[in-house]
């Protein structure tokens, strides 16, 4: 026994030296976080080993959930209530129809559709032949339409009657050998005025097409499935590779580790077009049989209506949704529901506790991740403003870091090496996920476009040679690992010699203005030094008391964080993720000979005036100072 108690004796001398008392603080504190994300992580491996080494594709699990409950309601919406075997059969017939059309795997059709049952079945359809399927934001209009059609190289469009006019509107600068198919909605298989003359009526065709499974195409396990878009808040929108095996992973992903079950009711008001409403919720169907409810178009009043109607246990928001459904009005279903848990990202700290003790919601799953990273992460603890973690006791197991860089490009600062640099806890830097081919959870599949691609990956990190996926985005960790969002890189400006983050004085400024619309960003005022904060707030009726805003706003934010001047706006334009196109604004800047807009501007006692013409032309001579 004495051995063993040397060993004993010297492996906690090797612990209070090395890591030290405060190493084991930590594990013992994270020590249940971390091997419930473990245990998680090990059955989302299991799942995507079995699949691969099956060689499955998304259809094939779904055609699975449709043998073992064919009559399971898949699909329910506000007109609409479809089983497995509907979404199926309509699946088959899309397949059967494109593939008489000689549409063959590696073709791309893109598909342009509202939220409905047949959206589902419209792209797994297509992946059953191996066509793969460009999921149009269905915001999308003019140039920007035109690009993302273009972008992926179609051959041809899918595209639902409600964006008749869209597509009218860019057909003649389409390719003229792609293709264009009319999907009518409830099943008007009828020839009407409301159609383009060279499309070809989809209704009519499926109404003859066999609802069987299509012939044979060898469908693969990490083919192309989907093309996902970024939601273009920074410019024109890439088109992101979701592959089989990538769908898999992450709706698995989600549910091993927020611990969904089969028998949860879904509810999303997300589009089917963005991976969170359309793999992350839709994925829980499609690989998992449960029922997803989905509606076209969000509203704030109706979510925890919906939620009691649909009878759900699960419900997704993302981006300011939260926000809105916080500022509406209380509602007898504000309780009055079955919501256990909601999952999304977005959900600021600053309004976390109001909303979970409003709806009473027992626990939130924040998420973290982009369409086409390989740094995705979890917070599965309900730890309030966490969007995720790292292990302190087991970082090698899921390799992502947060490492040292330049917040203005988001270029990584690297040591006298050439390699980067870990950043300590609390200190911001850029998140990045190590890349390794062929795993599914590491693989970077990147955009369609391949110059784009190769601008997210960072080589040389930790060793000569390795390479990561760098998200763009500033995020510190804390001393337990928890993870927390900063900024996108760009977004933090300086002024008056401080950093500020555009995030963080943006939700104070919503909070101050009653949650409305807000967005935060920094422009250059003559001379002056660095940038002054400038913020948009949709304000159309006017509700805002600019003096009791300033007033509220001094208690919260420092005055060198406090905007400089004032966009109230009359008129917003949101992406199909809720987050307002801040570049746009940044552009305009602050003259009023250019904006319609009311602008102010604060002045030295802190209040905001109107900024006329006559006082932009005074801050253009600095005869106005900041």
């Amino acid at each position: 026994m004495g051995w063993i108690f040397a060993v004993l004796v010297a492996l906690l001398a090797l612990l209070l030296t090395k890591p030290g008392w405060r190493w084991l603080y930590i594990a013992g504190a994270t020590a249940s976080r971390d091997l419930t994300a473990l245990w998680a992580y090990i059955k989302l491996l299991r799942y995507t080993k079995r699949h691969e080494r099956l060689n499955y594709t998304v259809a094939d699990v779904f055609e699975r959930n449709v043998r073992s409950h064919p009559d399971k309601v898949a699909v329910v919406s506000e007109t609409q209530r479809w089983t497995f075997r509907q979404v199926n059969e309509h699946a088959n017939k899309v397949a059967n129809v494109l593939q008489a059309q000689d549409y063959k795997k590696g073709d791309v059709v893109a598909l342009l559709l509202e939220n409905r049952a047949e959206y589902v079945a419209t792209w797994l359809g297509l992946s059953k032949i191996g066509v793969i399927t460009p999921l149009i934001n269905t915001n999308l209009r003019g140039p920007s339409l035109l690009h993302s059609i273009t972008v992926a190289h179609c051959s041809a469009l899918i595209y639902g009657e409600d964006f008749l006019e869209a597509v009218t509107d860019v057909a003649k600068d389409l390719p003229s050998d792609l293709t264009l198919f009319q999907f009518n909605n409830e099943n008007n298989n009828s020839q009407t005025e409301k159609n383009i003359p060279q499309a070809k009526n989809l209704n009519a065709l499926l109404t003859t097409a066999s609802y069987e499974k299509p012939n044979k195409t060898q469908v693969n396990h990490h083919d192309k499935l989907v093309y996902i878009y970024t939601s273009g808040t920074t410019g024109l929108p890439k088109a992101a590779v979701i592959s089989h095996s990538r769908y898999l992973f992450i709706a698995a992903g989600i549910h091993y580790t927020m611990g969904f079950q089969e028998e949860d009711i879904f509810y999303t008001p997300l589009p089917l077009y963005h991976t969170a409403g359309g793999i992350m919720c839709m994925g829980q169907s499609v690989l998992f049989g449960s029922t997803v409810s989905i509606r076209k178009k969000f509203s704030a009043s109706n979510y925890f209506a919906d939620c009691a109607k649909y009878n759900a246990t699960i419900g997704q928001y993302i981006g300011e949704m939260a926000r809105y459904i916080l500022a509406t009005k209380p509602s007898e279903y504000d309780q009055k529901h079955r919501v256990r848990l909601v999952f999304g990202n977005g959900l600021r700290p600053q309004i976390w506790p109001q909303f979970v003790q409003r709806f009473n919601i027992a626990k939130v799953g924040e998420f973290y991740g982009a369409t086409e990273g390989n740094a995705n992460i979890m917070n599965h603890d309900n730890t309030v403003g966490a969007i995720g973690f790292v292990s302190r006791i087991l970082p090698k197991i899921y390799p992502i870091s947060i490492i040292r860089a330049d917040p203005d490009t988001g270029e990584p600062i690297r040591d006298r090496n050439g390699l980067c640099q870990l950043c300590a806890p609390n200190e911001p830097g850029v998140f990045i996920g190590k890349i390794v081919k062929g795993n599914p959870s590491r693989e970077f599949l990147g955009y369609v476009d391949a110059k784009a691609s190769a601008k997210k990956i960072v080589k040389d990190v930790f060793k000569h040679g390795d390479m990561a996926f760098l998200s763009g985005d500033l995020l510190v960790a804390d001393e337990k690992g928890y993870l927390y969002f900063k900024d996108r890189t760009g977004d933090t400006f300086r002024w008056k010699g401080e950093n500020v983050s555009t995030s963080e004085v943006e939700a104070q400024v919503s909070n101050v203005a009653g949650y409305k619309d807000t967005v935060v960003y920094g422009v250059t005022i003559p001379h002056t030094e660095g940038r002054a904060g400038m913020a948009a707030i949709y304000d159309p009726e006017r509700e805002l008391d600019l003096d009791v805003f300033a007033a509220s706003l001094a208690k919260v934010l420092p005055a060198y964080a406090r905007p400089q001047i004032i966009r109230l706006l009359t008129k917003v334009d949101l992406t199909g993720t809720f987050k307002l196109r801040k570049v746009d604004l940044q552009k305009e800047g602050y003259d009023p000979n250019a904006i319609k807009d009311s602008l102010y501007y604060q002045t030295s006692k802190g209040r905001y005036e109107l900024l006329t013409p006559q006082v932009y032309d005074q801050v253009q001579r600095n005869e106005i100072r900041f």
